[in-house]
């Protein structure tokens, strides 16, 4: 048998991506689609600012940038056309707008050149899986090429990233709990838009819930909710959907149609996320209702917590141990996104007249309030990615431990600014506060975890004379890190390589506090 490390299974954007972050760890990997290339037609259209982050990750973001249209928002209309809400999100925690407007064809193209980075990882398309077994030491997989034939391979581990049917999960005999909605919907892409309006309008009304969202280079999506009694299959009938298109719109209407499809929402998730060597992630794992725009953000998620801990464990860095922690980490943060597009549906979808007057009224009044305002206005209602369980240590900063950390821009001894994550590397790292008052870390070169130290000025000091050591520093330019650490009286965090704070160092502990927490991460899944 040929042998790899890893072999993902399916190449939609979280198997890509997944194997994007294996390659930039060096990780042998195999990646098996059974079509013949990467999807061409628009599914997902929605892009958030830590899927973002995760194509900065994986060495991506100018060029997934560049197609896209950053930073869009949400207006909401009554069925008189009245717009009574609007969340136009405008904060920048991690770097990137809160959610953009992408094209998943282009979106995965872009990822699909990307492996071409490492010859570490082998692309194979037209290529199906005909059966995986773990067996105990490794896992044995039986592919059917069309093009090579039969093949069979041996890893050390294997995420099935093969969408909602995922065959590998109905093969585990791995249940979906959760519920499918009991309303269809029809989705329409249309291509040449002119419309300048650059945010999603969503259609409160009883007598036909809908939306329009926008997308990159002229294209457009509509949604709408069928009814009590109607036949999918004359929804889809082409003068039947011109005619609804121009209740809100007549040149759209007369636009060329790119796909039109009738499907069940859904509100599901995987009892296990894990059968011994064999992981699931993406739809296969979870599958969430569109109205927040998370299924796939929620995929890539997996992808970025999976990837790494997969490529520390294999190289031997950390123990196997460490896999156990993605499940216990990812699962109740996806099932709140799910529960959050659920309650974001009953927005979208009044079913009585009653509760649209109800909804809007509940909006008016949140407008008067200016932090509920700002609640809703920034999305701060969206479940924030932090992990109370997992691969984390010690106590201090409660509310900051398992959070994923801020990125916010920062200024380096030459003068040049750029996002954090940029200077941080692929890594873990610590970041402490140096304000020539608390004692600092003393320099080394076998730190734990190989972790990058910076050291952070305030925003109101100078650079003075230049640290040895391999200690960088850099300035609080816009004094987002001293309002992360000031609130719990924070000298530092242990950033682990998805930015999520592995754990804090009190501003009272010793300069050999960072080295403390960084070996007891290290020690508490060795082996």
């Amino acid at each position: 048998m040929a042998a790899v490390d890893v072999v993902v299974v399916g190449a939609g954007p979280v198997g890509l991506t997944l194997a994007n972050i294996l390659g930039q760890h060096g990780v042998r990997t195999l990646l098996v689609e059974r079509n013949a290339s990467t999807v061409g037609e628009p599914r997902a259209v929605s892009i958030d600012d830590e899927a973002l982050r995760t194509m900065q990750y994986i060495g991506l973001e100018e060029r997934v940038r560049s197609r896209i249209v950053p930073g869009y928002g949400s207006y909401y209309f009554s069925a008189s056309g009245r717009c009574f809400a609007r969340v136009v999100p405008d904060t920048m925690e991690y770097g990137f707008p809160r959610r953009s407007a992408f094209r998943q064809p282009v979106l995965e193209a872009l990822l699909r050149e990307g492996l071409q980075r490492f010859a570490c990882v082998d692309a194979r398309f037209s290529t199906s899986v005909e059966g995986v077994e773990d067996v105990g030491t490794h896992v044995e997989v039986r592919l059917d090429s069309r093009l090579r034939g039969n093949d069979q391979w041996r890893a050390q581990y294997v995420v099935a990233c093969d969408g909602a049917s995922s065959p590998i999960r109905e093969a585990l005999g791995i249940a979906m709990g959760g519920s499918t909605y009991d309303c269809q919907w029809l989705i329409v892409d249309l291509a040449g838009s002119t419309d300048r309006f650059r945010h999603t309008r969503v259609f409160c009304d009883p007598a036909r819930p809908g939306l329009a969202l926008p997308g990159p280079e002229g294209t457009r999506r509509y949604e709408f909710m069928l009814l009590a009694g109607e036949d999918p299959a004359a929804m889809l009938d082409e003068a039947h959907v011109r005619r609804l298109l121009a209740r809100h719109s007549d040149e759209d209407a007369r636009l060329p149609i790119v796909r039109k499809v009738v499907y069940h929402f859904h509100a599901r998730i995987a009892e296990r996320w894990r059968a011994g060597r064999i992981f699931l992630a993406g739809d296969a794992a979870h599958l969430s209702p569109p109205f927040a725009g998370q299924g796939m953000n929620s995929g890539l998620r997996d992808a970025q917590n999976l990837g790494w801990k997969l490529a520390w464990v294999l190289r031997g860095g950390l123990g196997p141990g460490l896999l156990d922690t993605y499940e216990a980490e990812r699962k109740p943060h996806a099932a709140a996104l799910i529960q959050m597009a659920v309650r974001m549906g009953r927005v979208m979808m009044p079913r009585s007249a009653a509760r649209a007057f109800a909804t809007q009224a509940a909006f008016r009044a949140l407008a008067l309030y200016k932090p509920a305002r700002d609640y809703v206005m920034q999305m701060k209602y969206k479940p924030p990615p932090r992990y109370t369980e997992g691969f984390l240590a010690g106590t201090a900063g409660p509310m900051l431990r398992g959070r994923m950390f801020a990125q916010p821009r920062v200024e380096t001894r030459d003068g040049s600014s750029m996002l954090l994550d940029t200077l941080l590397g692929p890594g873990f790292a610590a970041l402490e506060w140096h304000d020539g008052i608390v004692a600092n870390a003393p320099p080394r070169e076998d730190r734990a975890l190989d972790a990058r130290l910076v050291q952070v000025i305030p925003r109101d000091h100078r650079f003075v004379a230049a640290l040895s050591c391999g200690i960088e520093q850099v300035r609080d330019a816009t004094g987002a890190i001293a309002a992360a650490f000031g609130p719990e009286s924070l000298r530092g965090v242990i950033l682990r390589p998805d930015r999520h704070v592995a754990a804090c160092m009190p501003r009272a502990a010793d300069g050999a506090e960072c080295d403390r927490l960084l070996e007891a991460l290290r020690g508490g899944l060795a082996g």
